[in-house]
């Protein structure tokens, strides 16, 4: 029913910035929470950032100060702005919406991931 595209991943430095997309489409009307989860090598997948169709916003302690999450709800695109980037952030970034006011990841609809490098 959901759909969701990702855009912006890429090999960065360490301090350096990216800005991630993702783009729903379908029933887009039952989406509320959207956000991002990642996933590193060896490692299980975490929450990152989420935000609601009303602008609350949350963060993982280890992005806090550094990531910003963002929404267009008219065009149902939530951004990520990732500031002073860390090796540690390197991982598989995926997108996540559902109707609740928190993201789930059991019952989430998925993006494909895009990846995110930081070499040091």
């Amino acid at each position: 029913q959901v759909q969701l595209v990702e855009s912006g991943g890429g090999l960065v430095q360490a301090g350096g910035s990216l800005r991630l997309s993702c783009a729903a489409s379908g029933s887009i009307f039952s989406i509320n929470a959207m956000g991002w989860y990642r996933q590193a090598p060896g490692k299980l997948r975490e929450l990152v950032a989420a935000i609601t169709s009303g602008g609350s916003t949350n963060y993982a302690d280890s992005v806090q100060g550094r990531f910003t999450i963002s929404r267009d709800n008219a065009k149902m695109t939530v951004y990520l702005q990732m500031n002073s980037l860390k090796p540690e952030d390197t991982g598989v970034y995926y997108c996540n919406a559902g109707p609740g006011a928190t993201l789930s990841f059991l019952f989430g609809s998925w993006g494909q991931g895009t990846q995110v490098t930081v070499s040091s």
